[in-house]
């Protein structure tokens, strides 16, 4: 090989490694060689980010009731305490009277005769003129007719009206949404709180408004209604909302606006 083909192929493979030269056709020994640029190679652009997920959109408030349909439904719920409250009485007027309950009667027109007696575990009771009348396992009515008839013997048409002050077996009633409504006795020598009366009631229903249970209770004539927060007691642990109830007690769970 002379010279100038070993020159060449040099070139060639300086050429193929790095791109920068050639050897121009008829070149000589002493011609220097010609720098050929390295094909421009162009970068693939930069992928593009993602684009950043959308923010949720914010939760619009449940728009408030109007003040018209706010008292349509406090109507309501008053309409179903006011219900409630009659079947109680007629619960309380179906009773049968049973020893230890404690009675007030009163004889129209006569206030000497007028007296608290304790049902005794015979099922009587003692009065002025006429002495023990049996009244145990009598509704009111039975009662009072049977205290009239003895009295009829000393008084021109007696008027009698009996009222149950305290129950011997000391009863209270949970209605509204709860799975068994009715009346309850309180345990003998123990007590009872509102979440205990509404579980052995079977429960609240599923449309229970259960932070607006409330208690009715008389108080010296006087009908007070206490509202029990259901779920501080069940879900923050504050035991001493859950109200003692006492005899005569009324549970009312209404039922949800929602």
């Amino acid at each position: 090989m002379n010279r100038t083909s070993f020159l060449a192929a040099a070139l060639c493979l300086l050429t193929a490694a790095c791109g920068g030269f050639r050897v121009t056709e008829g070149a000589t020994e002493t011609d220097p060689p010609v720098y050929v640029p390295p094909p421009a190679v162009t970068a693939a652009p930069p992928a593009a980010a993602p684009a950043p997920a959308p923010a949720p959109a914010p939760s619009s408030p449940a728009a408030p009731l109007d003040p018209a349909a706010q008292q349509a439904l406090i109507a309501k719920e008053a309409a179903a305490i006011a219900a409630a409250m009659q079947q109680v009485s007629r619960s309380k007027t179906d009773y049968r009277i049973s020893g230890a309950d404690l009675i007030a009667v009163t004889v129209y027109q006569d206030l000497e005769m007028n007296r608290r007696v304790r049902v005794n575990a015979n099922g009587t009771v003692s009065m002025p003129l006429i002495g023990e009348v049996k009244v145990g396992g009598m509704t009111l009515i039975e009662a009072q007719a049977a205290i009239e008839g003895k009295l009829s013997k000393f008084l021109v048409s007696p008027q009698v009206s009996l009222f149950i002050e305290e129950y011997g077996n000391k009863t209270v009633f949970v209605m509204g949404e709860v799975q068994r409504p009715g009346s309850l006795p309180i345990p003998t020598e123990s007590r009872m709180t509102v979440l205990e009366a509404i579980s052995t009631a079977g429960g609240f229903t599923p449309i229970a408004a259960q932070d607006r249970t409330r208690v009715l209770r008389n108080v010296n004539g006087v009908s007070i209604s206490y509202t029990i927060e259901i779920k501080a007691i069940t879900q923050q642990g504050q035991k001493e909302k859950d109200m003692v109830l006492e005899p005569n007690d009324v549970i009312y769970v209404p039922q949800s606006f929602f």
